[in-house]
């Protein structure tokens, strides 16, 4: 038997309209959507995340590292393709469904803890992605107010700007957003060509004006005692420039879009990351240097021409007005497009976990609701953050870097469960810098922590408040009889079903006996009318949904229906409804009365999924069925 779910609203309702294309479907969620893409193509969805960070990378690694730009950048390249290449890759082959690394990190630790870990992940995660939104909006600011056309009402007007922005992406979605591949295409071709263009010639310019770098040089030795002294300082401030290794998760999470069979898209996925990991590390080495040998220092700083967008000054400076617009444009479309694939990462990510734990309302998967409460969280940061895009830097990195950790701390168990001891301590070594690179930005830059914080402490805090609100759902998606318990409801169903809860102890005939005695006195049931014990034990009571394999056996001369659930009044609400519906004929169950506290009691529910379960399986039955004549009867003694 399948326990449908109650459809959505089809008439044409505000509220149909936000729920359109409820997502339900825990299968469908996982393998994706049903059109498949190159790897390429995929690259440049993630790309619009990735190669975007060219727009503010190199100022605030200028900022950050100052003359040391370039070699600082070299770590950063060098923790890319050494440290997170390598991890994701893995990551890539063990989550094929586009799980990522929380996934992993899930089945290592089960039960409670493993979903109050997975919440707290899924906070720095969406600090990660919404961060990006209102980060690069506001970056797509700096570019429209720096550029020499845009009206001079505007200007000083960063806050209005960025929250137009983020409104006209939220409108999208709630449009109906659905095929984003093709503009990201188009974009990261552009983009990243306009960015060959601007590079390439700021290296002529190097190589026309040595004297650039010989100035840098001289101003190096000045400032720096000796080469390990640079080395040292350079990769104190790497971390700070953690945001050039955005990306990767992204990049994972988007593999159900990749062609292919499972190991077809573990292949394109591994090629995706590799390619899009070198094509930035060129241009994010090329970018900081001349960046650094050609801008005066002064122009990175707050109020400068090169701040949040110091490849855009270069295009102006050394292409003119006109390429420099057209770059301004190309910039402020993919730094735009970027807040898109944050939104798209995130409106996948919350229905993948949150409805399954039960954590989340179902209006959760479906995309508008999602989109409006992602775009309010977008404005309310925008304009705690005055739109700056340095003051966000933080909070991204530390997001980005959460997750990049986690990554590679699920790959180092995952080679050590594998016996494969050389990767082990291999990704634990990466595993020891990133967690490095996480500590020193949030010592360096604490407000990261602080928004992550409160992204964690919502999402657990909402999330156990709608555990708590849903708790009286039915929760079980399917029941199943085995052979043995088909025949015992097949022979019950000649007449009246009696069904006694036993919670099982020692499973003895004196224990059965004593029940159904409680039975013939208390219920004043009948010796000769025929009876079913049901007996549920929870392994785990912090899954939510779950099908309900019921399994038939006979002790001492008494028909068992014995089952594993998480929650059993759930459970044996929805097995009576099975047997109501199979015989046609309303069964009754049989309770005594739970001793204790009843609001200790409803915590035991809440937590263990035992607890005071008379009362609440009549309340689970009462909301399952309305009409009190179809609604199974429950005895209580």
């Amino acid at each position: 038997m399948v326990l449908a779910k109650k459809p959505a609203p089809t008439e044409g309702t505000l509220r149909s309209w936000l729920l359109e294309g409820l997502q339900t479907d825990r299968k469908q969620i996982q393998h994706g959507p049903h059109v498949k893409h190159p790897w390429w193509r995929v690259m440049c969805l993630t790309g619009v995340d990735y190669f975007s960070t060219l727009g503010y990378q190199p100022g605030i690694a200028a900022l950050a590292a100052g003359l040391l730009s370039p070699l600082a950048t070299l770590f950063l390249v060098a923790l890319t393709l050494l440290g997170a290449l390598p991890v994701y890759r893995r990551v890539a082959v063990e989550s094929p469904y586009g799980q990522g690394s929380i996934a992993m990190l899930e089945k290592l630790a089960p039960q409670w803890w493993g979903k109050l870990f997975v919440l707290a992940l899924l906070g720095f995660a969406a600090t990660d992605f919404v961060i990006t939104m209102t980060l690069s909006a506001a970056d797509a600011t700096a570019h429209i107010l720096e550029n020499p056309f845009v009206p001079d009402f505007l200007a000083g007007e960063r806050v209005i700007v960025t929250l137009v922005l983020l409104a006209l992406l939220g409108g999208v979605f709630l449009m109906g957003f659905t095929e984003a591949i093709g503009i990201a295409v188009v974009l990261v071709f552009v983009y990243l060509a306009l960015n060959a263009v601007v590079v390439a010639t700021a290296l002529v310019h190097v190589l026309e004006a040595p004297q650039v770098v010989v100035d840098w040089k001289r101003a190096l030795s000045l400032d720096f005692s000796s080469p390990l002294a640079m080395i040292g300082l350079s990769l104190v401030v790497m971390p700070k420039l953690a945001l050039g290794l955005s990306g990767f998760e992204t990049g994972v999470a988007v593999m159900p879009v990749v062609k292919g069979e499972i190991q077809e898209r573990i292949k394109g996925t591994r090629r995706m990351l590799t390619t899009a990991a070198l094509i930035m590390s060129v241009f994010l080495i090329f970018s900081s240097f001349v960046t650094t040998v050609l801008i005066p220092h002064r122009e990175f700083e707050g109020g400068g021409k090169a701040n949040g967008r110091a490849l855009a000054y270069l295009a102006h400076e050394y292409l003119g007005t006109w390429f420099g617009t057209v770059y301004d444009v190309s910039t402020i479309a993919i730094l735009w497009f970027a807040g898109a694939s944050a939104m798209a990462g995130l409106i996948n990510l919350v229905p993948r976990y949150l409805p399954r734990y039960g954590m989340a309302p179902e209006w959760t998967g479906a995309i508008r609701p999602l989109v409006l409460v992602f775009s309010v969280i977008a404005f309310a940061i925008t304009i705690i953050f005055d739109a700056d895009v340095d003051a966000q830097g933080g909070a991204y990195a530390t997001g980005v870097l959460v997750l990049m950790l986690s990554a590679a701390v699920a790959v180092t168990l995952s080679a050590g469960k594998q016996g494969q001891h050389k990767a082990m301590v291999g990704f634990a070594l990466i595993s020891f810098v990133l967690a490095y690179t996480l500590i020193d930005n949030i010592i360096e830059r604490p407000d990261g922590v602080k928004i992550a914080s409160f992204f964690v402490a919502s999402i657990v805090g909402l999330s156990l408040i709608s555990r708590a609100t849903r708790s009286t759902e039915l929760r079980v998606t399917a029941v199943h009889l085995d052979p043995l318990a088909e025949q015992f409801v097949n022979e019950a169903a000649c007449g009246e079903i009696h069904v006694i809860a036993n919670e099982p102890h020692q499973r003895d005939q004196t224990e059965y006996n004593d029940k159904l005695r409680e039975a013939w006195i208390t219920h004043r049931l009948r010796p000769a009318e025929p009876v079913l014990f049901v007996e549920a034990t929870v392994p785990d009571a912090s899954e939510f949904e779950s099908e309900l394999h019921v399994k038939g056996e006979e002790r001492y001369g008494h028909k068992i229906l014995s089952v594993e659930t998480s929650a059993v009044p759930n459970a044996l609400a929805a097995l009576l409804l099975h047997l109501r519906d199979r015989t046609g004929s309303v069964p009754h169950i049989y309770f005594h009365w739970t001793e204790g506290n009843p609001v200790v009691a409803m915590l035991r529910y809440l937590v263990f999924g035992g607890g005071d379960v008379p009362p609440v399986t009549r309340e689970v039955l009462r909301q399952a069925e309305p009409d009190r004549e179809l609604r199974p009867r429950v005895h209580v003694g």
